[in-house]
């Protein structure tokens, strides 16, 4: 009826702010573990920006370094690899030939790993044209093996790992509360929704924080995950450990060896495909051939007298189908060759093409041969995601990265200025949003926390120490704080 009015019972008026009460609640709730997972994780996403960066542009980077060692004068025709390696194995005596890289282009050297006595590494780059040793890169020493050091454990071994695996861990928190913080529910949060806001500079830096954070969450959780995935625990023990071949592929009669794929590698380089690292190096049967071991004065063995040889192993690539690739040569009379061509290496930039042969170094024998369509789901999708980590596949991929690695920065950055403007004057707090009283609440906070400790085990203890630390020094205040 007209100028009827409609009116409230005291129980919805209740029941209203109850509501309100609840929301308000669980804004602050999540406000605060948003506060809590970047008070760790801001230094990490800073320094994994910055040292990915580096890495991004490690090709640039050698080549501007070594421009002497890497290129070469393109001629009509080339040394055979085993005249190449001869040269090496002439000029290093007492060094291990560990590996053999073909160049990329006419114009670039080839290089050969030599481990030498005292335990380093180095790449010597030999011009295939005429001969020359034009000189050396020390893996140890390049500022891609420094940045990758620093991205894998920030030179702290183990430890380091295990730090970065909590802060990948937690940024996944990070993430989940800042899309629910930014995300519209009232008019004051759709005021700066997908948008920026130039009223004063904290608004503005909220807006660039919130609004870029939150449309590139999903492209941080495609680097989070498979980074992830290198750690030692999410990965190795729940993630790495499932899909590797062992589990659903065997090397069937033929001899295993004590090493793993993982030990092919060089420092932290990754060079082999992900889902290998666990499994074991099949052997040559050396015994089978009538070879015989021939011991050097450490006591150790070296490939035995009739291995086929480099250059046979070379012919039989291209007979496989590989352009480009790592070529791992025997270092023990059951030792194999190990053709290389894969994506998370760095050789091709299609994962689908990825290939792993194994050769016995006697007879020519492929004893096993990985690709693409032995992978498992996960695997494919872990080749595919690094590849596009590493900012692999194109130029125009690599061009995002550089601004992903660049809006990730700026996003931390303007957290912690945010933090600046808003923490209280004159006081020692540090500023920590407020808590607000709300029945209940607590129960889904620890259910959901709990959750994300399950599935990133070693982020369980950083949420304890900080729940710990939330509970026993911050007390619980009814008061709100602007936002």
């Amino acid at each position: 009826m007209l100028g009827s009015e409609t009116t409230t019972s005291p129980k919805e008026a209740s029941s209203s702010v109850a509501d309100k009460t609840k929301i308000k609640s669980r804004y602050f709730m999540v406000w605060r573990w948003h506060f809590y997972a970047g008070l760790y994780v801001v230094p990490f996403i800073l320094m994994l920006s910055l040292t990915g960066l580096v890495m991004l542009f490690d090709d640039e980077i050698e080549m501007i370094t070594y421009h002497d060692e890497l290129v070469v004068l393109p001629e009509s025709t080339t040394l055979p690899a085993s005249q190449q390696l001869d040269k090496i194995q002439g000029a290093y005596p007492l060094g291990a030939v560990t590996q053999y890289i073909p160049s990329k282009a006419d114009n670039l050297a080839n290089k050969f790993d030599v481990r030498l006595a005292d335990g380093r590494s180095i790449l010597v780059t030999i011009n295939q044209y005429n001969g020359e040793i034009l000189g050396e890169i020390d893996r140890s020493d390049s500022w891609y093996q420094l940045a990758n050091n620093v991205h894998g454990t920030l030179l702290m071994g183990q430890w380091g790992d295990y730090l970065i695996e909590i802060a990948a861990s937690l940024s996944i928190l990070l993430i989940i509360t800042g899309v629910y913080l930014w995300w519209p529910r009232d008019n004051a949060s759709k005021a700066g929704f997908l948008k920026l806001r130039f009223s004063s500079m904290r608004l503005f830096m909220r807006d660039v924080h919130a609004n870029f954070g939150a449309l590139f969450s999903l492209i941080l959780l495609l680097f989070l995950f498979s980074g992830l995935a290198w750690t030692s625990v999410w990965g190795g023990k729940l993630v790495q450990a499932w899909n590797t071949f062992p589990v659903y592929y065997t090397w069937g009669d033929k001899p295993e060896s004590n090493l793993n794929h993982v030990d092919l590698n060089h420092g932290s380089e990754k060079e082999l495909p992900w889902n290998l690292e666990q499994s074991a190096l099949p052997e040559s049967s050396e015994h089978i051939h009538g070879a015989t071991i021939r011991p050097v004065a450490d006591g150790s063995d070296v490939v035995a007298e009739k291995s086929i040889g480099i250059d046979a192993v070379i012919k039989q690539a291209k007979t496989l189908g590989f352009t480009q690739f790592k070529l791992f040569l025997p270092q023990s009379s059951k030792g194999v060759y190990t053709l290389a061509a894969n994506s998370m290496g760095g050789d091709i930039s299609d994962p689908r093409l990825d290939k792993t042969t194994h050769i016995d170094q006697y007879s020519g024998d492929v004893l096993v041969d990985v690709t693409w369509d032995d992978y498992t789901i996960l695997s494919k999708l872990m080749a595919a995601g690094v590849s596009l980590h590493q900012g692999d596949v194109s130029i125009v991929n690599k061009a995002l990265n550089t601004l992903f690695c660049i809006v990730f920065a700026l996003v931390a950055i303007l957290g912690c200025l945010m933090w600046w403007i808003r923490r209280p004057y004159g006081k020692t707090r540090i500023g920590i949003p407020s808590k607000f009283a709300s029945d209940g609440l607590w129960k889904t906070g620890i259910v959901s926390l709990a959750l994300v400790a399950v599935f990133f085990p070693l982020a369980a203890v950083a949420i304890i120490l900080f729940g710990l630390i939330d509970w026993l020094v911050f007390k619980p205040k009814n008061e709100l704080i602007k936002c």
